[in-house]
Parts: structure tokens; C-alpha cells; sequence
């Protein structure tokens, strides 16, 4: 065989062309001991806190502990394939998680990895696991309600987009069905007032889990909603991070498509323990409790993640597309930031922040002379919000023990449980004594806020009242009167699981109760009066469900017309219903 010279040194000159030199400058180091999730490394000199780092099996870690001779890193993965003298490589990177639309409707991993069966998920988007929650400059208070169709929190405790109520309680006291039922109630939203659900399952039996997915799927909320589970039997590393991988994936929706969303964190008892576990495996000091000095942090920078992001606004050409996010487009005003009041710009680049902002950038606009070419813009990647219901296991109704007192300081209100009320058949089984919302009154519909207003003062002043009774003291018809109205408004407020009710049909049903619609109905009658009347109203007055719908208010001659329904339907029911012997008086 012969060879051709001219080929051969064309071949070789070409690949001296095109050779690069590269070196693969990575710093390694080597495991010293592992065991139980962690590892310890020695030579990774420049590790930074919070880096991702590479085992030699594949699994990956995270600096945890920065010390004088070596590093700890908790080991998100295979533990048990790790050895002594394994190599270990640092990213130069923060743990990150996939993000984005391609993983709504699936079960995850803390990692975003698929525990569904169902494929791989292909997103070009990634966003780091810890992010600094935005400061208050680029905040907007909380005035837009989240529906939870439960009666008595969107009655009593309202939670507004972008605060964090806390759900706390015994174990088996309904805390999960409170949140899975506010992630079904979204299911009927507008797509303009649309939230993208995350729920985070820390810690749960896995078969816990895949029956939650099978109801959501069911009825048919998976379609906007992630799971994300880290379960009892995976290692504490994955409880610990999965909250955070939620709320990482949450903020996607949030600041790049301004939608709001909203994350259960169910619960974060568990992801304390599995921080303890880590801590202490590692060596830091433990504290109250055994927690590590640092476990309120562990919490605070979970829930300040949750966010009413400021709306913007902006004078822009006519012709600008209603999905355009360039804030180069904006107009900006001749004198800028030194320009009067009434048009005067939020920011440097022109835009305006915040609803008295709009009112702002349209005075702007009528002082321009040709108006006519230009349009105010609201940047659809602004407002979006991440509403945060962190679920938290007390022992014994023990409130006032250390992480649920750390929570309790973090959120702007809570949802106490009790397990009394819980077995006496009252559910969902709320403490409305210490139950709370700090921001959500804001939020709150007019029309709820009207006929709800003495409600939470009526039931407690009920409970009183049904202790003294039980005295067997006798009452006075005042008396009497106020515990006969508080059993039915009791009996009202019960709802079964997976059954949200619609925001004006609950205006309906607590305006019937707080103004004695239901006095004279038997208590054991309440609910069936309940659901034949919404069913009245839905088939015979639709234009006053339209009206409260339309005008969120219980304005005008609106309270008189309800009220007269309400008597009509009462005159229905007693003829249906008197053959039975069960006659109402109307």
C-alpha cells in the first residue's frame, strides 16, 4: 500500500490549524469520611458556600461548611456510592433547578428531575436555588385577593396575592386539605387573573403524595400545578432543599411572565428536621431544641421570597406590541427625575411604578403634543406575586414552641387548627380566636368584607357563650338568640374537602347568616337550605350573582334584592319541605 505524501502533510497541517490549547483547570478534591447524606472533603481550598460540586458516582453535592482544613458538603443523591479517597470536583456554580411552562403538570425531585414516568423535561431555562428576595423598592402592597373557596378563611382570614399565611395544627387536623382546596379553587380563574401552583411535599409517605396527584389531576388542577416531592424515605439533604427548588421555580412565572403563583410548603416541620439532621451530622453547635443557631434563617429567606412585585408603566410608541418588555421604548420626560410631581417617573429609564403610577404616566401623556402617537404600556413581565402557605406540625397544640414561634414571627398571619373542633366534626377546624391575617383585609372583596365584618367577633363571643351555657345556667332570650344564631353560622361555615365554593356564592351563603336568614331553620337542615338556594340564585336570579361578580360590592338596592330573594326561596322551601314535618318560617 502506497502512501501520498502531499495528502498526508495536507492532513497534518490542517489539524496544526485548527488545534486549540485547552486546559481543564478544575479544582478536585478528596472525600475524607461520608455517611448519612454528608461528606467531607479535603482540598477544595476555593469552595465557595453554597457551590455545587461533583462526586466521582455522579451524585451531586453542596458546600455546607466551610472549615480550616476541609469542607462539608451535604450529598443531594446517592450517598451510599460514594467512598473514602473518591474524587470530587467543584462547578464554580450555584445549585440551580430547570425551570419554566415545561414542568407544569409534572412530579419532581428537588433537582427538577421527573419522578412521573412521564419523560424527560426538556426547558432551556434555569434558575439558581437561593435568591435575594427583592427589596421594598420594588414592592407594591398586597391588594388582590386569593380565593381560597373556603368560607370561613375567605371570610374571616383573608389571604391576599403575595402574602404568607402560615396553616398550623396537630397532625391529622386537615392542614393539607386546606391548601390542596386552595390550589383546586384556582381552577376556575380568568386566564388574567391565572396562578401557576407549586405544592412542595417535604417529608410525606410517598403513597400520601401520589394520591394528592391522583385528586389534583382528577380534578383537573395538575394542569397548573408542579409537584415537587422530597419524601420520608429520601435523605435529608432533599428535604432541605426542596422549599427552596420550589420557590426557585415559582419566581420563574413570576418575574419573567409577571403571573401570580402560589407555593404550599407542606411542611416545613420537616425540612427544620432535616436541617437539625444535617447540622448536627456536621458538627455545628446545636441550640434550643438541638436546632442549629441558625434555623430562623433557614425560614426567613424561604418566605421573604414571597412577593406583590410593583406594576410599570411606560409612554410608548403607538405601535408597540401588548407583549413588548423593552423599557428602551419608554418615553422619558425632558427634566426626568426632576420633572413635577403629577408626571414625574419612578425610575431613570423613564417608567412609572406601582397603580398611582399609571395615573401618573397618562398625565404624562396628555401633556405631550402628539399624544395621538403614542400609548401608555404596562410591561406584562411586571406585578406578578408569589403567595406562600407554609404548613407547620405543632405536638399537642404546643404553638408557642421554637420553630412554630420562628414562623409565626415570619408570615403576616396564620390559620390555627384545632383538633377539639376537628373531631367535634367542625371542618375545616378553624381557631378563629387565634387565627389572623395581618395584610389580607386589604385584599378582601367589599361585598365580602361588608357581609363578613362581625363574623369572626360573632363566633367568638359564640364560643364563650356555648362554655357558659354548658354550665346549664339559665339564658335570657338575648342570650339565646346569639348562641342559636351562632350554631347555624357554625354549621354554615363546615365544607367538605375538594369542594370549593365560587367567591359570590360565598358572599351569598354568610350574607343569609349574619342576617337571620337561617335562624329559624334547624341546624341539621342548614347545609341542605344552603346548597337548595345558591342553586336558586344560580337558576332564577343570575343577574344578582352577575352584579356582585361585576361590582366586587354590595352596592345600591343590591343587599334588598338578595334579601327579597332569599324570602322567596324561604317560601319555596317551607311548601317543598312541610310535608316532611321540617316547616321553615318565612
Amino acid at each position: 500500500m502506497r502512501f501520498k505524501v502531499d495528502e498526508i502533510a495536507s492532513v497534518i497541517e490542517e489539524e496544526i490549524r485548527k488545534y486549540r490549547t485547552e486546559v481543564d483547570l478544575s479544582e478536585v478534591g478528596k472525600v475524607l469520611e461520608v455517611g448519612d447524606g454528608i461528606a467531607r472533603i479535603y482540598g477544595l481550598t476555593g469552595a465557595m458556600a453554597g457551590e455545587r460540586l461533583e462526586f466521582a458516582n455522579g451524585a451531586q453535592g453542596q458546600v455546607f461548611n466551610l472549615e480550616e482544613g476541609s469542607v462539608g458538603a451535604v450529598v443531594l443523591g446517592d450517598y451510599l456510592g460514594i467512598k473514602e479517597g473518591d474524587e470530587v470536583r467543584r462547578t464554580g456554580e450555584l445549585l440551580s433547578v430547570p425551570v419554566g411552562p415545561a414542568l407544569i403538570g409534572r412530579v419532581v425531585d428537588p433537582l427538577g428531575r421527573p419522578l412521573d414516568g412521564k419523560g424527560d423535561i426538556n426547558t432551556p431555562y434555569r434558575r439558581p436555588l437561593e435568591f435575594k428576595a427583592p427589596g421594598i423598592a420594588e414592592r407594591q402592597p398586597v391588594t388582590e385577593p386569593l380565593q381560597t373557596g373556603i368560607k370561613a378563611i375567605d371570610g374571616m382570614i383573608p389571604i391576599g396575592r403575595g402574602q404568607r399565611e402560615l396553616i398550623i395544627g396537630d397532625r391529622k387536623t386537615g392542614k393539607t386539605a386546606v391548601a390542596i382546596d386552595t390550589i383546586v379553587n384556582q381552577r376556575g380563574n380568568p386566564p388574567e387573573e391565572k396562578v401557576i401552583c407549586v405544592y412542595v411535599a417535604i417529608g410525606l409517605k410517598e403513597s400520601t403524595v401520589v394520591g394528592l396527584v391522583d385528586k389534583l389531576r382528577e380534578v383537573g388542577a395538575l394542569d397548573y400545578t408542579i409537584v415537587i416531592s422530597a419524601s420520608a424515605a429520601d435523605p435529608a439533604p432533599l428535604q432541605y432543599i426542596a422549599p427552596y427548588a420550589g420557590a426557585a421555580m415559582a419566581e420563574y412565572f413570576m418575574y419573567q411572565e409577571g403571573q401570580a403563583t402560589l407555593c404550599v410548603y407542606d411542611d416545613l416541620s420537616k425540612q427544620a428536621q432535616a436541617y437539625r439532621q444535617l447540622s448536627l451530622l456536621l458538627r455545628r453547635p446545636p441550640g434550643r431544641e438541638a436546632y442549629p443557631g441558625d434555623v430562623f434563617y433557614l425560614h426567613s429567606r424561604l418566605l421573604e421570597r414571597s412577593v406583590k412585585m410593583r406594576d410599570e408603566y411606560a409612554v410608548v410608541p403607538k405601535d408597540t406590541p401588548a407583549d413588548s418588555r423593552d423599557r428602551a421604548l419608554a418615553v422619558k420626560h425632558p427634566e426626568g427625575l426632576a420633572a413635577p410631581a403629577e408626571v414625574r417617573p419612578d425610575g431613570a429609564d423613564g417608567t412609572y411604578h406601582r397603580p398611582h403610577g399609571k395615573h401618573k404616566a397618562e398625565a404624562f401623556l396628555a401633556s405631550l403634543p402628539d399624544k395621538d402617537k403614542y400609548k401608555v404600556h404596562r410591561f406584562p413581565d411586571s406585578g406578578g406575586s408569589m403567595t406562600a402557605l407554609p404548613i407547620i406540625e405543632t405536638l399537642e397544640g404546643e404553638v408557642s414552641a421554637y420553630i412554630p414561634t420562628n414562623v409565626i414571627s415570619i408570615t403576616d398571619g396564620q390559620i390555627y387548627l384545632e383538633p377539639d373542633l376537628f373531631f367535634a366534626g367542625v371542618r375545616p377546624a378553624i381557631n378563629v380566636g387565634i387565627s389572623v391575617s395581618r395584610v389580607g383585609g386589604n385584599a378582601q372583596r367589599k361585598a365580602m368584607k361588608k357581609v363578613a365584618g362581625s363574623l369572626r367577633l360573632d363566633l367568638a363571643a359564640f364560643r364563650e357563650l356555648e362554655a357558659f351555657a354548658q354550665l346549664g345556667t339559665e339564658l335570657d332570650t338575648a342570650t339565646q338568640r346569639q348562641l342559636d344564631r351562632g350554631q347555624r353560622m357554625v354549621e354554615l361555615l363546615k365544607q367538605p374537602q375538594y369542594q370549593p365554593y365560587n367567591v359570590n356564592e360565598e358572599v351569598l351563603s354568610i350574607f343569609a347568616g349574619t342576617r337571620g336568614f337561617l335562624d329559624d331553620v334547624p341546624v341539621r337542615e342548614v347545609a341542605r337550605f344552603e346548597g337548595a338556594m345558591l342553586k336558586f340564585f344560580r337558576d332564577q336570579h343570575p343577574e344578582i350573582v352577575d352584579e356582585i361578580d361585576r361590582t366586587k360590592d354590595l352596592g345600591g338596592d343590591l343587599p334588598d334584592r338578595i334579601g327579597q330573594a332569599i324570602r322567596d326561596f324561604k317560601s319555596q322551601y317551607n311548601k317543598a319541605a312541610a310535608p316532611k314535618g321540617s316547616e321553615v318560617a318565612a
